[in-house]
């Protein structure tokens, strides 16, 4: 489904982003950074999980491999220099592909109002620079020219904040709430309604805020650049007060017997991140290291100061800092350079030089202040059924100065040598000593000014507190005197070596990455691409390495940590009146400010209240709506992109399915997933897959213990992981376009993989000792995991309490959501815990039933019929892994002759069967309520709009975007004050649900869903009027279609489209129906939504919201989660 929450959910484990400029390399994993919060626009929190949010971002691909490193304990200081094989291969062929002339004679352009500051080429990337500087404003422009069609646009200025009102936050809200040219309420959200783009939000830091755009589509790309150039220097927001008290905060009140309360997008918004222990951990983490330069206060906003911002201090704020001579401009992609400056010069050209802007922004380094080493004690919210653990942090300001190029890549180094992996020395120990449930800190922090180092746990009892804090310093200690062993060394080199080279951003585009790495030395006057090449840095350390081997690492330990007294430890102790205390105390100060209002202040209030809700539920008027470009109907792609595909059925008579894709280029990497079915497993071992293939990866294999396993993948590969998959298919004969009934489906044990072609060999081995031979007599190990997966899963239903409210939803309509609901909703929470106090307990019969899980998929008699081995390359790299393919098929257990599995396509998954028993029996349709510590609610409404059977045409998707960017958008957000309000849709399974996110309502929210379908067909009738607006509908669900792909996502699409037996026609007709929807499309599915059979409610909340919500006639069954 396609959700606003695609920005927040790019933080899940599966998606984490490697941060790959200037060798801020974050590997994924499951702990929790304490890196720099960075706001999102419009959608969610992006406050990282990984090291940092936006340094450079690549992403993982829809199915991540899980960055892993390995590697043999010989390896290191013979063959060091060939470490780069793998990386040197991925090398050539980049360079070969876009080193060509014309993107050199982009260098050469120039413009009148421009002059040229600096030119440089980043060969490591193909990109051709320029850097400009604009005469009249003294803007900053920099210019990459690459063979790159995902074209980015943005515009970045140095926002640092005084205090903790939110003020840079609330502005990048508001300038995208309407501008001088384009004249609607919110441009931004007509942008999303109605354009191609593949990127468009904008994100605030502790000190500066993005606006960020991309798209494939020349004139696509344009518009957005005016609208977004428009915005950033004559919004409306500065001479309205309107759109600060909608987006900031404001004091409503609709009668004056009732009580005053604040409303506002960010105000909500922050509520939520206050509620989550871990944001404020994170949040304290940061503020102790810095107490005397800007990063001390919130960018974001504190919800207790929020409502201390004036409506002039925002506007002075935006005064202040948005002079195009504090910005700075980028641009990226294929399009034509002197476009990009003479769009440019358009709007800079009406500013004169402000030379105190820049000066004004400038960031104040923290010097190392603290002397000794301090502790701090915080309160946090906790549910009445949590046990009282504490969580902490030890945290370091590491640098005073500016890290040289070698010395950026070698502190990236030392953070995965002590945290990069599950087997890193640090994280390790503290996992391995019981102390504590789940990592927190995540090591490195180095995308602001100043790198931060920070490490503790959650999940900690009060009298171990000391305990943890003393193994983080003792295992440093350890790490600086011993050193690390070459083959550590080696795995954590090649890890960040392979992703600097590979540039994989997954879903992201990569101009954006270039844009966010650029930033991290542009922002502070440097160079900015000099913090992009990674080619001499990384061959002096590799000859220091050669030299003296793990010195460099542990001098660097010694220096930057244990020598480094400006240290803090923050310890958040468990409150569970926290939460009814904050709840008071708002009450008591929004009771006192009535008390002291005199009637006519009351009044005031009421009818700004009022004006406000009039204006929000206003339409544009046409006159306003013509001024945002748009796109045309002509200007669409009709066809759909299909990716290539060739199966061999019994490759080699080996009786396994093998797919391969081959594509133009993969820059020399194959990209490989390969599948086991495990559908001969009960249904009731599904809940077991998530921990079953964690443990395939790390508890060890074979020969290796966990860390050498781990080292070895890190060593020879771009990373490995394993996963359960699972996919609705078509069945044979059956019409294309209907709701499924869900009986007939895939299920597997995924291992997937990449690596360069010369090192293929090495993957498909580890490939064959993970799945056979993995060590599952591992008690300490799997106890750790369950700890760790508890405490994350509460912390998430906390964070993105409309995921679970929405899985859980949708198990009681369709089988694929029951199956989910076991196997990742709060239903697995429970199995979690109960799988922890049976490894604790008894042993013996948890390990049995994972031996007996793999003894069933691997059954000699059948096992081969159910794998395929799918792969994607360029055709050399095809050509070069064949003996490799052809070694892995024949080693891999299973008679190549045996039994055949039952064919999903034509029979139903045993999993079905026992699925629709066991939702007869007890998957009840009632609403639900789940009590957690929060501020705010995640309130979901759905049920199976559609029947088994019944056509579904694309249209559909263009009605449900639609009334998500349209009616949800405003009633949910604007109206209502929550920060996301959507809608998803599946035309396979025909469910629908309702969503929102931080939402400050319950009950008035779910009324909301209950007239959406009298929203539609109020649209239908406006619709029949205005066919540009059914146009910009259509475009913007084409939009949704045809991102952007990395080769590794192309040859997953094309594999996933063959197992779920769709055909290239099914799609072209569902593409067709979209491009020829029409007025009427809305209003028979509105129809549909008024007479939706038996929906169902689902809310993650507190137990204040729920007492409400019941007074209002909102009652459900509730349940204590967390």
């Amino acid at each position: 489904s396609t959700t606003p929450m695609l920005v927040h959910n790019r933080h899940r484990r599966a998606s984490k982003m490697a941060l790959l400029a200037c060798f801020a390399v974050a590997i994924g994993r499951g702990a929790t950074s304490t890196s720099t919060k960075v706001t999102a626009f419009s959608f969610a929190t992006l406050s990282s999980g990984s090291k940092a949010a936006w340094r450079y971002a690549a992403a993982s691909p829809p199915t991540p491999c899980a960055s892993s490193t390995s590697g043999p304990a010989t390896f290191f200081r013979r063959n060091f220099r060939n470490s780069a094989t793998c990386s040197a291969s991925i090398t050539s062929l980049q360079q070969s592909a876009v080193a060509t002339e014309e993107l050199e004679k982009t260098m050469d352009v120039t413009h009148p109002a421009f002059d040229v500051i600096a030119k440089d080429v980043v060969s490591e990337y193909g990109a051709y620079t320029t850097l400009y500087k604009h005469k009249k404003s003294g803007a900053e422009l920099l210019s990459v020219a690459n063979d790159d069609d995902n074209k980015v646009f943005g515009i970045t200025f140095r926002t640092p904040p005084s205090d903790s009102t939110g003020v840079p936050h609330i502005l990048e809200h508001s300038v995208l709430c309407g501008s001088r040219k384009y004249k609607t309420k919110d441009p931004f959200v007509q942008l999303l309604q109605g354009s191609l783009q593949t990127f468009l939000n904008a994100f605030t830091y502790p000190d500066r805020t993005c606006y960020v755009v991309a798209s494939q589509n020349t004139k696509d790309f344009y518009n957005l650049i005016n609208v977004y150039s428009d915005a950033v220097f004559h919004p409306r927001a500065i001479t309205d007060p309107m759109v600060h008290a909608q987006e900031g905060w404001h004091l409503e009140l609709e009668d004056k017997e009732e009580p005053i309360t604040y409303k506002g997008v960010v105000y909500n918004e922050m509520k939520g991140v206050y509620s989550s222990p871990d944001s404020l951990l994170s949040r304290e983490s940061q503020r102790c290291l810095f107490p005397d330069n800007t990063y001390s206060v919130d960018s974001g906003g504190d919800p207790t100061v929020i409502p201390e911002l004036s409506f002039e201090d925002f506007a002075d704020f935006h005064a202040k800092f948005y002079h195009p001579a504090n910005s700075r401009i980028y641009f990226s992609g294929d399009d034509d350079v002197a476009k990009r400056l003479e769009i440019m010069d358009e709007y800079l050209s009406e500013f004169g030089a402000s030379p105190e802007s820049k000066p004004e922004s400038e960031i104040v380094w923290q010097k190392k202040t603290i002397t000794e080493p301090r502790r701090e004690k915080h309160a946090s919210p906790a549910g009445a059924d949590q046990p009282e653990t504490h969580m902490l942090n030890v945290n370091w300001l590491l640098n005073d100065r500016p890290f040289s190029p070698v010395e950026d890549l070698t502190i990236n180094i030392v953070d995965h040598l002590l945290t990069g992996t599950t087997s890193a020395i640090l994280r390790k120990t503290l996992m391995e000593s019981g102390l504590g449930e789940a990592i927190t800190g995540g090591g490195l922090s180095d995308e602001l000014l100043q790198a931060t180092f920070s490490m503790g746990m959650k999940g900690v009892k009060p009298d171990d507190v000391d305990k943890v804090e003393a193994l983080v310093l003792d295992t440093l200690k350890k790490a600086a005197e011993e050193g690390f062993t070459e083959d550590a060394i080696a795995s954590s080199m090649n890890t960040i070596e392979f992703q600097l080279r590979e540039f994989n951003t997954g879903s992201f585009p990569r101009g954006l990455s270039f844009m966010l790495g650029a930033m991290s030395k542009w922002l502070y006057d440097r160079s900015p691409t000099g913090g992009l090449k990674f080619e001499e840095p990384l061959a002096q350390l590799k000859a220091q390495i050669e030299e003296s081997g793990s010195k460099v690492f542990q001098d660097m330990i010694n220096e930057y940590l244990l020598n480094n007294n400006h240290r803090v430890t923050v310890e958040m102790v468990p409150s569970k009146t926290l939460e009814a205390e904050q709840l008071k105390e708002e009450e008591d100060r929004l009771a006192a400010i009535k008390e002291s209002l005199a009637e006519d202040e009351l009044d005031d209030i009421i009818k700004k209240t009022v004006a406000l809700k009039e204006l929000q539920a206003a339409e544009d008027p046409p006159e306003a709506r013509a001024t945002i470009p748009s796109l045309e109907l002509e200007d669409l792609k009709r066809e759909v992109t299909e990716y290539p595909i060739d199966i061999t059925q019994n490759e080699n008579d080996s009786g396994i399915k093998v797919v391969r894709h081959e594509l133009v280029s993969t820059s020399g990497i194959a990209y490989v997933n390969f599948g086991v079915d495990i559908s001969s497993l009960p249904l009731e071992d599904a809940a077991l897959m998530p921990l079953f293939t964690r443990m395939l990866m790390e508890t060890g294999a074979g020969d290796m213990d966990s860390v050498a396993l781990s080292r070895r993948i890190g060593t020879y590969t771009g990373g490995v992981s394993a996963t359960f998959f699972s996919s609705g298919v078509k069945p044979e004969g059956a019409e294309e376009g209907v709701v499924s009934e869900g009986n007939h489906m895939i299920t597997q044990l995924m291992i997937q993989g990449k690596a360069t072609s010369d090192k293929a060999g090495e993957l498909f081995s580890l490939f064959n000792v993970i799945l056979t031979d993995a060590k599952l007599d591992s008690k300490s190990k799997v106890i750790e995991m369950l700890k760790e997966s508890k405490s994350r899963i509460e912390s998430s239903i906390q964070a993105s309490g409309h995921q679970y409210a929405n899985t859980r939803i949708k198990s009681r309509y369709t089988i694929g959501g029951y199956i989910g609901e076991k196997m990742s909703g709060i239903t697995y929470l429970q199995t979690v815990k109960d799988l922890l106090q049976q490894a604790e307990e008894d042993w013996p019969s948890l390990l049995a039933r994972f031996e007996r899980i793999r003894n069933t998929i691997l059954d000699e008699a059948k096992c081969r019929s159910g794998m395929i081995l799918d792969v994607t390359g360029d055709s050399k790299v095809l050509e070069t892994i064949q003996p490799d393919i052809d070694s892995f098929l024949n080693e891999l257990p299973g008679d190549p002759k045996g039994e055949k599995l039952q064919e999903f396509y034509t029979e139903e998954h045993p999993w079905a069967v026992q699925a629709k028993k066991e939702m007869a029996e007890q998957a009840a349709t009632i609403d639900e309520g789940f009590v957690v510590p929060t501020q705010v609610s995640y309130v979901g409404k759905g049920g199976q709009l559609f029947q088994p059977g019944e056509a579904v045409s694309g249209a559909s998707a263009v009605v449900a975007r639609y009334l998500r960017t349209g009616y949800l958008w405003d009633q949910v957000r604007v109206i209502g004050g929550a920060y996301g309000g959507f809608c998803t849709f599946s035309s396979n399974d025909g469910f629908f649900s309702f969503l929102s996110y931080r939402d400050p309502n319950l009950a008035d929210t779910i009324d909301v869903y209950d007239k959406a379908g009298d929203a539609l067909i109020a649209a239908a009738d406006e619709l029949e009027k205005d066919p540009d607006a059914l146009a910009t509908a259509i475009i913007g669900a084409i939009g949704d279609m045809d991102g952007a792909l990395m080769p590794d996502q192309k040859g997953f699409t094309a594999f996933r489209r063959w197992l779920a037996n769709e055909s290239p026609e099914a799609r072209q007709k569902f593409r067709d129906e979209i491009l020829s929807t029409k007025a009427e499309d809305f209003r028979v599915f509105g129809e549909r939504l008024k007479t939706f059979k038996n929906p169902t409610v689902a809310v993650v909340s507190s137990s204040a919201a729920f007492e409400a919500a019941a007074k209002a006639g909102k009652e459900m069954k509730i349940s204590q989660v967390v």
